[in-house]
């Protein structure tokens, strides 16, 4: 690992307004199919949750403890996570000093595209915690430095050794491409369901859309990005209501202009998605 692993940067932090006043979540600028973040907790952090996203970093100190695919998992000082997108995870302490850790949310399309010619499925790892020299050192180049955006050569050069390392890790993956008919399906989907993601989308759109019956696009959608064609689309929803919420919108009209059905529909898919609730989450924010 880089000798940045445990350094402090100098972020922007956000205070909990939990228990623990301790607390911290400090956010990187943000990129394009990127999220990073450093965080310390010294207790309960994140109710059960999932990501339409990977979530990949390491623990710098403490314990990081979460329930996932059943089991508990324990990730020490050095070792890193991979959490493949719709797994449901929670977050806390497993000691009583706390943990710290640095983590990435990196969106599946960009793992896929990066994966294109060798396989046509998602790498997936069924362990959490990994201690491979490849993924560690790929992560610690994704998250050395959190005070500034990546630049568009150096992300995609962090793609690759990230998806170069999750496929050597995934000894299932099926070594074939999908159909260039069907990736172009998918494509289609996604970038229809992210032009209106604010109103209801039927079924029959998508089939006109992408030209494929909605069980096969539900399919081909799960291969390459990890998650449904309507999870994608709530996560859409959610990134604008969290987009309203920070202008200052009101949590009842956030939920309006997000295409939610009322502001207890968007309370509930919040929590699902992030493990905290828009308003815990504003907290944070402050």
């Amino acid at each position: 690992m880089p000798q940045t692993l445990g350094e402090m940067p100098q972020i922007r932090l956000e205070r909990s307004c939990g228990a623990h006043d301790g607390d911290w979540i400090g956010h990187a600028p943000a990129g394009a199919g990127f999220e990073r973040i450093e965080a310390f907790f010294s207790g309960y952090a994140y109710d059960p949750h999932r990501h339409d996203t990977y979530a990949l970093g390491y623990t710098i100190s403490g314990v990081q403890s979460f329930t996932y695919r059943g089991a508990q998992a324990d990730s020490l000082a050095g070792n890193a996570m991979v959490l493949h997108p719709d797994e449901v995870h929670d977050g806390r302490a497993g000691v009583a000093t706390g943990f710290r850790y640095r983590m990435l949310y990196i969106e599946p399309r960009l793992i896929s595209e990066a994966l294109r010619g060798r396989t046509h499925a998602l790498p997936f790892l069924k362990t959490a915690v990994s201690s491979d020299p490849a993924l560690l050192a790929a992560l610690g180049a994704a998250l050395a430095d959190l005070t500034r955006a990546l630049e568009p050569l150096e992300r995609d050069r962090i793609v690759t050794a990230i998806a170069d390392a999750l496929f050597a890790l995934d000894a299932s993956l099926p070594a074939r491409r999908m159909s260039a008919t069907s990736a172009h399906a998918v494509d289609r989907a996604r970038q229809f369901l992210d032009a209106h993601f604010a109103r209801v989308v039927a079924s029959e759109e998508l089939e006109t859309e992408t030209g494929l019956d909605r069980y096969a696009l539900a399919r081909h959608f799960r291969t390459r990005l990890g998650t449904s064609p309507y999870r994608y689309l709530t996560m859409r929803r959610l990134d604008r209501a969290k987009a309203a919420i920070l202008s200052g919108e009101p949590l009842a009209e956030a939920a309006f202009l997000s295409g939610f059905a009322d502001q207890s529909h968007m309370t509930r898919q919040f929590k699902q998605a992030f493990g905290l609730t828009p308003g815990h989450w504003q907290a944070l924010r402050h």
